[in-house]
């Protein structure tokens, strides 16, 4: 569905404008979807990203100041979130042995499983995405990269 027809309005100043209201309608649309298909899991996005990072870590552990660096939701309130996990046994926690200022994470056998069972409904995912072609994605993703520039003030 278009833009103007999804909102009911033609009023967009530009087409920048137009573009900025779309990101922001997809976003939305694209977060309703990725949030029914996690419920099924008990996961939050933000508790998927993290376990996604930290298994791209596994076996490694990295502290909660790495995990925040890398998650899509800089704002994020990481160990709160990691909490939330170490009580499902998706995580654990320990001291940072160079560091003790710091808490060193890492997915557990239980998360790792976890994550298992959403890759083999990883089609699922794409298609929330499949109306573009794979060709397609490629060039939104540069678009995307070139929206987002150099001038990253709000990490």
């Amino acid at each position: 569905m278009k833009i103007d027809e999804a909102l009911r309005t033609q009023s967009f100043t530009n087409e920048w404008q137009k573009l900025r209201v779309n990101l922001l309608f997809t976003h939305g649309w694209l977060k309703c979807r990725l949030t029914d298909f996690l419920d099924q899991y008990d996961l939050s996005m933000q508790q998927f990203n993290i376990l996604r990072i930290l298994r791209g870590q596994y076996p490694k552990a990295i502290s909660t100041m790495q995990i925040r660096e890398r998650m899509i939701d800089h704002m994020s309130d990481t160990s709160r979130i990691v909490d939330r996990l170490l009580k499902k046994d998706l995580v654990a926690k320990s001291t940072c042995n160079n560091d003790k200022r710091l808490v060193d994470v890492r997915i557990t056998g239980k998360g790792l499983e976890v994550l298992a069972a959403i890759d083999v409904r990883a089609g699922e995912l794409d298609g929330f995405t499949k109306g573009v072609s794979e060709e397609e994605a490629r060039k939104l993703n540069i678009l995307l990269n070139k929206i987002r520039r150099e001038d990253d003030n709000c990490e």
